[in-house]
């Protein structure tokens, strides 16, 4: 179910997690990738209550995740396919396998992602892909974009401040709107 204040939050992370919604979105969207497409293959490989699914298959259409195509006019029937920006939502899928896998298997990997032609596992990363190192918290560090809001920039400043061991007021959120940061 789609989260309308955090789809409009200044935060990117949670402005997608407002759009992708709950946990049943985040699972069709599993299958799709695996390569379901009608309606009785995600209900049935989800184990989904009919109206529930119904409801984020247009959730997810309406965002733009998946297209609605029809296969049959009589009676009318549907598939439904990734577009790119549901497509481009893979690598996140693929991040909270390796993340069960390694934290909640305790018998072994349910899955694994391999190379198709070869069938080795392969374990999943996030790189720079300038310099394909591996993203890591003591190299990389995330800094407030052009678009900043002044949220964004306050929360930025607050933990900088912190990380240096200044001694720092409690986080007040409401400080952050009588900060002028167009002039930074």
């Amino acid at each position: 179910m789609k989260n309308e204040p955090l789809c409009s939050a200044p935060c990117p992370i949670a402005r997608s997690l407002g759009r992708i919604g709950d946990s049943w979105s985040m699972i069709i969207l599993r299958d799709a990738f695996a390569g379901f497409t009608r309606f009785d293959e995600f209900q049935k490989s989800a184990n989904i209550a009919p109206n529930i699914l119904s409801r984020r298959l247009k959730e997810l259409v309406d965002d733009g995740l998946l297209e609605k195509v029809s296969y049959s006019n009589t009676p009318p029937r549907y598939e439904y396919h990734l577009t790119q920006l549901g497509r481009d939502f893979r690598p996140v899928i693929l991040a909270l396998a390796e993340w069960g896998n390694r934290y909640f298997s305790p018998k072994g990997a349910q899955i694994h992602l391999v190379e198709r032609e070869t069938q080795r596992p392969v374990q999943t990363i996030l790189v720079d892909k300038a310099t394909g190192e591996p993203i890591t918290p003591e190299k990389y560090t995330m800094v407030p974009g052009p678009a900043a809001s002044p949220m964004i920039h306050y929360r930025h400043d607050y933990l900088q401040r912190k990380r240096a061991g200044d001694n720092v007021q409690k986080f007040i959120p409401q400080d952050y709107a009588s900060r002028d940061h167009d002039a930074e």
